[in-house]
């Protein structure tokens, strides 16, 4: 017989083993630009084709006030406050999902038993399937599959993580200007911060936002709707499906789209995971 955690363990390696392949054919895969927002904190150290004599001082496109992380030059401590300044709202997020979540779940268990839906619980697949963008949703049944994918929680390592990765532990022109901690982008005109080295033909931004909850909200969003992380989506499945925790590490392997800086990003997060467990656990 074999021992559950030998189980647990064997479910991890194939599930890893899977997204391993899945990421040497991401780069045949074909991404809308305007459904995908790639992420590139290094973009804004680019040089700059014309260089201005006066510097222009940008003032911030929100009302939050934020800790001067770059004045604090002890490390643990930047790190420390850093992390606990973006726990709340990321913990409030989860905290959400995991409420909605409970609710396909049970609708879930009621289809199972063939229990009518009540008109309560159509009216929220209705709505949770259009703000989640579901396709070929012709059924309940293939709503709350799609829904259980999509609906679910991050773990906050992770989270926290790619933040500091792409915001300079939140010094970066985009967190301090355009509250953006995740280096995401937009692409209407005027909805974020150009980039000073982006490229002659691009049209992109970068987003900014009004609050840390709309900022975390969007990068949640993004993760869970996005088809760049169909990946990402189907390992946290296979994890909930097999009763097994969401480990942060796993999960970076299904991120690969998230930077142009590919297997060497996904490496740089699990580096990042490791050397700051004890500021996140604090």
């Amino acid at each position: 017989m074999v021992s559950p955690n030998r189980k647990k363990h064997n479910t991890i390696k194939g599930v890893l083993l899977i997204a391993i392949f899945m990421m040497a054919l991401f780069p045949f895969i074909f991404i809308s630009e305007t459904d995908v927002f790639i992420s590139d904190h290094k973009i804004e150290d680019r040089p700059a084709k014309k260089l201005n004599k006066l510097v222009v001082v940008e003032k911030p496109l929100h009302d939050v006030q934020l800790p001067d992380f770059i004045a604090i030059k002890d490390i643990p401590t930047r790190k420390q406050q850093f992390f606990n300044f973006l726990k709340p709202a990321i913990d409030h997020e989860n905290s959400k999902l995991a409420k909605r979540r409970a609710k396909v779940i049970a609708i879930s268990a009621a289809i199972t038993s063939q229990q009518t839906l009540t008109k309560k619980q159509l009216k929220f697949l209705t709505k949770y399937a259009e703000k989640y963008k579901l396709k070929n949703t012709s059924s309940s049944v293939a709503i709350v599959e799609q829904l259980l994918l999509r609906i679910d929680q991050i773990p906050r390592e992770l989270v926290l993580v790619q933040a500091a990765n792409e915001s300079a532990w939140g010094s970066s022109r985009f967190a301090r200007i355009g509250l953006n901690f995740f280096g995401m982008w937009c692409f209407k005109k005027n909805c974020g911060l150009v980039p000073k080295g982006r490229d002659s033909g691009l049209n992109h931004e970068v987003a900014a936002f009004d609050d840390l909850e709309q900022m975390v909200n969007h990068y949640f969003h993004n993760i869970n709707t996005n088809q760049a992380y169909d990946l990402f989506r189907t390992i946290r499945g296979q994890l909930r499906d097999h009763g097994i925790e969401l480990r942060p590490d796993v999960l970076a392997t299904g991120l690969l789209p998230y930077s142009e800086r590919g297997m060497d990003y996904i490496v740089e997060i699990n580096t990042m995971l490791r050397h700051n467990h004890k500021y996140i656990k604090a």
